[in-house]
């Protein structure tokens, strides 16, 4: 082989290597970039679906408040009939990753876009995305509720400033005859 001919092989060689170390250095930062750029573009969970009063049955009037306060989110609770106030004090609310979903709801995380929770998750409200709302027949609502080990759809309702007796007992004027009396 001829001092040119090794010459021009040590350079190409050289050339190859510094492409391809180069190739993959330019290919490993663009993939940190990128997966970087995804944690910082990914969008924050809009709490703002929540605020609103809400019930566990459409027909009745509102039971749970939930707004934001001072920069904060809260529930109320609404005061007996006989209380001097229709809403009880602000309970803060905080921000629930979406994989703590199964703790609370029996729903794919991924059919969710928010959750919000009391701290001590004796309370934990969910919004289920509307387009998976729509096609499950087990919802009726958009709205999930987790009070203390029991989930169930809850209903957004229009808020009102008229104390209710939540706490009466709806059964107490009930009568119950034994269907097999006369035999």
């Amino acid at each position: 082989m001829s001092l040119r001919s090794n010459v021009f092989y040590k350079s190409l060689t050289n050339l190859t290597v510094g492409i391809a170390v180069s190739s993959t250095l330019f290919l490993t930062a663009c993939n940190d970039g990128g997966s970087q750029l995804d944690k910082e573009v990914a969008a924050p969970v809009d709490l703002s679906v929540f605020e609103g009063c809400y019930t566990v049955s459409s027909e009745e009037p509102a039971q749970i408040r939930v707004s934001q306060q001072n920069g904060a989110w809260v529930m109320q609770m609404k005061e007996p009939a006989n209380a001097k106030r229709v809403w009880d004090d602000a309970e803060p609310l905080e921000l629930i990753e979406n994989s703590e979903i199964p703790k609370f709801f029996s729903i794919d995380p991924d059919n969710v876009d928010a959750v919000l929770g009391r701290p001590d998750r004796v309370l934990v409200l969910a919004h289920v995305k509307p387009v998976y709302a729509n096609i499950d027949p087990l919802l009726d609502s958009e709205y999930l509720s987790y009070i203390y080990r029991g989930a169930n759809t809850i209903y957004r309702v229009e808020c009102d400033e008229v104390n209710t007796d939540i706490l009466a007992n709806p059964h107490a004027n009930i009568i119950i005859d034994n269907v097999n009396e006369s035999s």
